[in-house]
C-alpha cells in the first residue's frame, strides 16, 4: 500500500474521533487519497460542491490532523470530479484557500501581529476579517430577533451614538455571529474609511499570549485601542483567564471614552459567565443586552428557502416544511441539512425526495421530540448508573453518584431552557456554580474520552425514545 494512503488513514481515525458518524460518513468516507510530493498533499472529492463544504466546514480539521500524522506543515490540493469528461481527463485540481497548519502567523488578523503599531496603513491594507456573505438582506426576520436586528441596524447606522456596549447574548446556532458581520458590513458600506474589527475571543486570547510572550503587549492593545469598531465574539471564552480580560478592560475603556463602538457576543448573560472579573461584568451592563431565541417556524421556513434558492437546488416545498417543522433548534442546522440532503444527493445519485430527508434528518441532526423535562433525566440518568434519585440530590461524594449527578446537570442544561440556578435549586439545592462546574467537568471528559462520549450517547438515546 501506498505511503500516502497508510496517512490518509492515520488521519481518518483522528478525524472520526473528532466528528459524528453522520459527519465523517458523509464527508469523510468519499475522500480518496491521491498522492503526497514534497509538501503538497492531494485528495479527490466528487463534485465542486463538495470541494466548497469541506473548504468552509472541515479544512481546519484536516490540515490540522495532516500536519500531527506528518510532523510538518503541508499544502492541501483538492482533485475534484467534473461533469465534461473532455476536461483533464474528467477532474480539476484546486488548491485550498486555507493557510497550513504550521502556518500560525497567517492564521491572525493581518496587521494585529505583524505590525501592532501601524495604525496608519491605508483602507486597501486593513482587514476587518468580516465574511462579506453574512448580511442583513439574509439575516432574515422573525419574532425570535425582530428587536435584535432593528437595533443592530441602527448600530450599523449610527455606530458609538446611542447602543453602546451592544451585548448580543443566546445558546449556539441562533444567529450571533451572522448578525455582528451584517453590522460590521453595513458600516463598511456606509463608511469605507471606519476601521472595524472582528475578532472570536479565542484569536484575541492567542493574540494576547503571543504578544506577552514577544513583550509587545503595549503594541498590542494600542493596536486594538485605534479600532472604530471592536466586535469581540464568544466573550465567554475569556472566563478565568485574568491577564486577558485585564487587557480587553483597557481597550474597552478607552474605545468607550472616546466614543468607538464596542459589540460582544456571549452564549449566556455576563452575570452567569463565571470567570468574568467583576468590573468587566458591570461595563457590559453600561450599554444594551439584546438577546437571540431560537427561530420560531415562519423563520425558519424563510432560512431554508434562502439555502434552497442561493444553492440553486431544487428540492420541494413538502421537503422544505418537513425540516421546518421537525429541525427548531438551531439556524445551522438548518442549513447544515439542506447541504447534506445534496451531499447525499450526489455521492449516492439519488433524488431529494422526502423519503432522503427523514433517512438524512435521523442521521444528522436532534430532530424534535417529546419534551424532555427535569424529572424525566434525573429519572434516566440514575436508573442509568443504578442508583437512587435521592443519592443524586444528596451530598455524596463517591466518585460513581457525583458522575451521575454531573451527569444529570448537563444534560438538564442541554434540554431544558431553565437557569444554573434553577437546575441546581432542583438537583439538591445546588447553587448555579455547582452547575456551571458541573457542565464543564462533563464537556472536558466528553472532549477527550471516546468511552465516555459513547456511555452519554447511550443515555441520551434513552432520554429521547
Amino acid at each position: 500500500m501506498k505511503s500516502y494512503v497508510n496517512l490518509w488513514n492515520q488521519c481518518l481515525e483522528i478525524i472520526k474521533d473528532n466528528v459524528t458518524d453522520s459527519v465523517y460518513n458523509t464527508w469523510f468516507t468519499p475522500i480518496i487519497p491521491i498522492k503526497y510530493e514534497g509538501n503538497d498533499f492531494t485528495i479527490q472529492v466528487p463534485s465542486q460542491f463538495f470541494y466548497e463544504y469541506l473548504e468552509e466546514k472541515y479544512a481546519d480539521l484536516i490540515y490540522q490532523t495532516l500536519s500531527r500524522v506528518i510532523n510538518k506543515g503541508i499544502i492541501l490540493n483538492y482533485r475534484i470530479i467534473v461533469d465534461n469528461s473532455n476536461r483533464n481527463n474528467g477532474h480539476t485540481t484546486l488548491q485550498s484557500e486555507h493557510p497550513a497548519a504550521c502556518d500560525e502567523d497567517r492564521r491572525k488578523v493581518k496587521g494585529l501581529n505583524e505590525a501592532p503599531a501601524d495604525l496608519g496603513q491605508s483602507e486597501r491594507d486593513w482587514n476587518p476579517n468580516l465574511n462579506n456573505r453574512l448580511c442583513f438582506h439574509n439575516f432574515f426576520e422573525g419574532s425570535s430577533n425582530k428587536l435584535a436586528r432593528s437595533i443592530a441596524l441602527k448600530i450599523a447606522q449610527e455606530p458609538g451614538k446611542d447602543f453602546n456596549p451592544c451585548f448580543i447574548h443566546g445558546c449556539s446556532g441562533v444567529g450571533k455571529t451572522h448578525l455582528c458581520h451584517a453590522i460590521g458590513n453595513k458600516i463598511r458600506e456606509l463608511d469605507p474609511q471606519k476601521k472595524v474589527l472582528y475578532i472570536s475571543a479565542h484569536l484575541f486570547e492567542v493574540q494576547f499570549t503571543d504578544a506577552r510572550k514577544k513583550n509587545t503587549h503595549n503594541e498590542f492593545v494600542h493596536f486594538y485601542q485605534g479600532v472604530d469598531v471592536l466586535i469581540l465574539d464568544d466573550i465567554h471564552e475569556l472566563a478565568g483567564k485574568e491577564k486577558t480580560q485585564q487587557a480587553y478592560f483597557h481597550i474597552f475603556n478607552h474605545l468607550k471614552l472616546i466614543g468607538k463602538q464596542l459589540i460582544l457576543t456571549a452564549d449566556r448573560l455576563p452575570i452567569e459567565i463565571q470567570g468574568l472579573e467583576e468590573r468587566l461584568i458591570s461595563r457590559l451592563k453600561w450599554g444594551l443586552t439584546l438577546e437571540l431565541q431560537k427561530p420560531d417556524l415562519e423563520l425558519r421556513k424563510k432560512i431554508l428557502q434562502n439555502k434552497v434558492k442561493q444553492d440553486g437546488l431544487n428540492i420541494s416545498e413538502e421537503i422544505i416544511d418537513y425540516i421546518a417543522e421537525n429541525v427548531t433548534d438551531h439556524v445551522r442546522d438548518l442549513e447544515g441539512i439542506i447541504t447534506s440532503l445534496v451531499a447525499y444527493s450526489l455521492v449516492y445519485n439519488r433524488e431529494v425526495s422526502l423519503e432522503l430527508a427523514k433517512r438524512v434528518m435521523s442521521k444528522t441532526v436532534k430532530m424534535e421530540k417529546k419534551q424532555i423535562t427535569l424529572e424525566k433525566i434525573q429519572n434516566v440518568v440514575s436508573s442509568y448508573f443504578k442508583i437512587h434519585i435521592n443519592e443524586i440530590h444528596s451530598k455524596s461524594r463517591k466518585r460513581e453518584i457525583v458522575q451521575a449527578r454531573q451527569v444529570a446537570m448537563f444534560l438538564s442544561k442541554k434540554y431544558t431552557d431553565y437557569s444554573y440556578s434553577h437546575i441546581g435549586n432542583i438537583v439538591g439545592k445546588r447553587d448555579h456554580s455547582t452547575v456551571l462546574h458541573a457542565c464543564r467537568a462533563i464537556q472536558d471528559n466528553l472532549d477527550v474520552d471516546k468511552g465516555f462520549r459513547l456511555t452519554m450517547k447511550d443515555i441520551e438515546a434513552l432520554l429521547q425514545s
